[in-house]
């Protein structure tokens, strides 16, 4: 924990949508206007990278390695009535835990704002027209053991529940990965016939570099997709208001 805090710094954790700029949201590129530092990622940072004003903003991209110490810096340098913003591709709110737990230690939990975004989970949910009020949503993309995740995604698909998730890419330790083949090759062991799943595999969400596959879930067993990638298992069964008793209405 950093001591001696001084007063009234301001520290804004935004999502800046998948990947085109066009999915900010105004209230989010007010923020990042008016905040002397910005702190993020590269990929993330090109998403803002037409709102970066030259000598005003004082930018820092990080990697994993280096993150830490520049969120420790940075809260050094602020004073008061100074803003930060940290951008997080999608939404600040999904898959962002541990980063966003790691800095309300830093900055203090009243000194931390979170704003939402639009999410890649959101993107591909509506590319595949699958509802997320029917569907489980679940994010692999977490450095946490992720085995009860896995025997959750079983449950779902076993009690005929589509599903929107984040596989888990792992550069430096491929047993790890739980990308889209080793997905559909899991359930496949665990007694679920892949070959009558429907999914939808979305990659680069909303850039021009945005590809789509869809098919049934064995034919992932042998395809390789990109970190920036959701897969959708559609198993939605369409009701309309007219199924229910029209005397609610």
């Amino acid at each position: 924990m950093v001591e001696n805090r001084i007063e009234d710094k301001k520290l804004f954790l935004v999502g800046v949508g998948p990947g085109s700029s066009r999915y900010l949201t105004d209230v989010v590129r007010d923020v990042i206007r008016k905040s002397k530092y910005l702190i993020g990622y590269k990929y993330t940072l090109s998403i803002i990278r037409d709102l970066i004003i030259p000598n005003f903003h004082q930018v820092y991209e990080v990697t994993m390695k280096n993150q830490d110490e520049t969120y420790n810096e940075v809260y050094k340098k602020m004073r008061e009535n100074e803003f930060c913003t940290i951008p997080f591709t999608g939404d600040v709110n999904f898959s962002e835990s541990e980063v966003v737990d790691r800095l309300l230690e830093i900055f203090g939990n009243d000194k931390v704002e979170l704003m939402p975004g639009i999410s890649s989970i959101q993107v591909a949910a509506s590319r595949a027209k699958v509802p997320l009020d029917k569907a489980r949503v679940l994010s692999f993309h977490i450095t946490e053991d992720i085995e009860d995740k896995k025997r959750e995604l079983v449950e779902v698909i076993q009690d005929k529940k589509s599903v929107v998730l984040v596989p888990r890419p792992w550069n430096n330790s491929t047993e790890k990965n739980f990308m889209q083949s080793q997905i559909a090759l899991y359930l496949k062991n665990e007694g679920i016939d892949t070959s009558k799943l429907i999914v939808w595999v979305f990659e680069f969400l909303t850039t021009a570099e945005e590809r789509v596959f869809r098919g049934k879930l064995n034919e992932l067993e042998d395809m390789d997709f990109s970190a920036m990638s959701v897969l959708v298992i559609d198993q939605v069964r369409r009701k309309t208001y007219l199924e229910f008793d029209r005397d609610y209405f």
